[in-house]
Parts: C-alpha cells; sequence; structure tokens
C-alpha cells in the first residue's frame, strides 16, 4: 500500500503458464538516451558521439546496453508477471548493436514454471526493425507472492 491505495499485483506463480508469450516494440529516442545518460552519468563516446563513432566498425552512435536490458525489466515488472515481481538472475547477449531512433520488438516466452521454488524462466529475443537479433537470452523471475495480512499472524503465541 502507497498512502493507503492498494496497487494491483501481477499474476501468482500458480497463474503463469509455460507458453505464454509478451511482445514489446520500443522506439529508442534521443530524449531517452540523454535521460539514461544523464542519470548514469555516462559519456562512453561510442554512445553520443557521432565523430568518434565513425571511426569505428560500429560506424554511428550505438544505444548503450544496459538501456535496452531497461526496456526487458519494465516489461516484467508492468506486464509478465507484473507489479511486484523481482528479477532473480539473467543471460543475455547483445549480437548486433542497436542505433539511435530504432523500433526494437522484444518478444518473451515462459519456458518454465518453477512452483517448489517460486520462480520463472522467461525467455527473451530482440530484433531491431530490419530483424536484425539484437538480444537473445533468458531472465529468471521471482512473480509477486499474495501479500499476507498484517494480523495473520497477530495469535500464533497465544
Amino acid at each position: 500500500m502507497l498512502l493507503g491505495k492498494k496497487r494491483k499485483l501481477g499474476r501468482k506463480i500458480d497463474e503463469i503458464n509455460v507458453g505464454e508469450r509478451l511482445e514489446i516494440t520500443e522506439t529508442i529516442e534521443d530524449k531517452d538516451l540523454l535521460l539514461y545518460l544523464g542519470l548514469t552519468d555516462d559519456n562512453n563516446p561510442l554512445f553520443i558521439q557521432h565523430d568518434y563513432a565513425s571511426l569505428t566498425p560500429f560506424k554511428k552512435p550505438v544505444v548503450p546496453q544496459i538501456m535496452l536490458m531497461g526496456f526487458i525489466t519494465s516489461s516484467i515488472s508492468k506486464f509478465l508477471p507484473g507489479p511486484g515481481s523481482s528479477i532473480l538472475k539473467q543471460n543475455l547477449s547483445f549480437p548486433n548493436p542497436v542505433y539511435h531512433y530504432a523500433t526494437i520488438i522484444l518478444n518473451f516466452e515462459v519456458t518454465e514454471v518453477q512452483s517448489e521454488n517460486h520462480h520463472i524462466t522467461i525467455a527473451v529475443k530482440g530484433q531491431d526493425e530490419s530483424k536484425e537479433v539484437i538480444i537473445d537470452g533468458e531472465i529468471v523471475v521471482c512473480p509477486p507472492y499474495a501479500p499476507r495480512s498484517i494480523t495473520a499472524r497477530t495469535f500464533d503465541n497465544f
């Protein structure tokens, strides 16, 4: 609860099934890049300096990979399984760069549900608008727990 309002939680582990899918599309705008770079104080010239990037194999500035991970974690927090979930482990690769102004498509699929450990595994695949693979991997997530009443254990000592 925040200021007396209940927040809607995502789906509990018993409400999630192997094979569930989610697709998210994001477009990388200047404002997104500048907010990220300002927030993290990351001044890597590969991310923002056209003159430097033109001298590299990338030829132009790229989007920071950690920023792409932010889109993934946000999608997990908002949609699959949703609010109240927590990422336990991630194993991601970034085989191709993402350039400024790109539109990316992120595909998520639940590949494993482990009720006994209270976690799920989600495969993550990402492509740019040219269908180049930009992200590949998996994330282990702890879905939200059902909240317990604050009085649930009141009489345990009696």
